[in-house]
């Protein structure tokens, strides 16, 4: 049997990890989270897909793709989080269960990165683990993904 497909979106300056404001965001680079989400993804039972952009239609249409490929997805959707009413409206259309990480924890933060026009359209929150919060959300999903059955 096929294992679940979940989907791990990334966006925008997460490319940059291990050296853009490593105080905040931790020294571990996106390849490094890969490397250990995809290992944590296998001894869960999951088929990873592990994307990143900037560009916040990419990852709209990976939000939709997800829809009809995964079983489950999750998003940290960097700085769009703030901003983004169109991935807000991606996620709701999604009818998958879903995710929202955050490295840092955002309410701890400068005003404006304390909402999230995001997480209304998700299932819950995973925020201000470092990196560990991709394996944390990979064992949500893996459970949302059961409830589901």
């Amino acid at each position: 049997m096929d294992k679940p497909v979940a989907y791990i979106l990334n966006g925008p300056n997460l490319n940059l990890l291990g050296s853009r404001e490593p105080a905040i965001y931790g020294n571990e680079s996106l390849a490094d989270i890969e490397v250990s989400t995809r290992n944590r993804a296998s001894e869960l039972g999951l088929s990873l897909v592990f994307r990143q952009s900037n560009s916040e239609g990419a990852i709209v249409d990976w939000v939709q793709e997800a829809h009809s490929k995964a079983a489950g997805l999750i998003i940290n959707p960097g700085a769009y989080t703030h901003t983004s009413i169109a991935i807000h409206d991606a996620l709701i259309a999604a009818a998958l269960p879903k995710i929202e990480i955050h490295l840092s924890n955002i309410h701890a933060r400068e005003a404006f990165r304390r909402k999230s026009l995001t997480a209304s359209a998700v299932d819950g929150l995973i925020i201000g683990f470092g990196a560990a919060g991709y394996g944390l959300a990979l064992e949500a999903l893996r459970n949302l993904i059961d409830k589901r059955g």
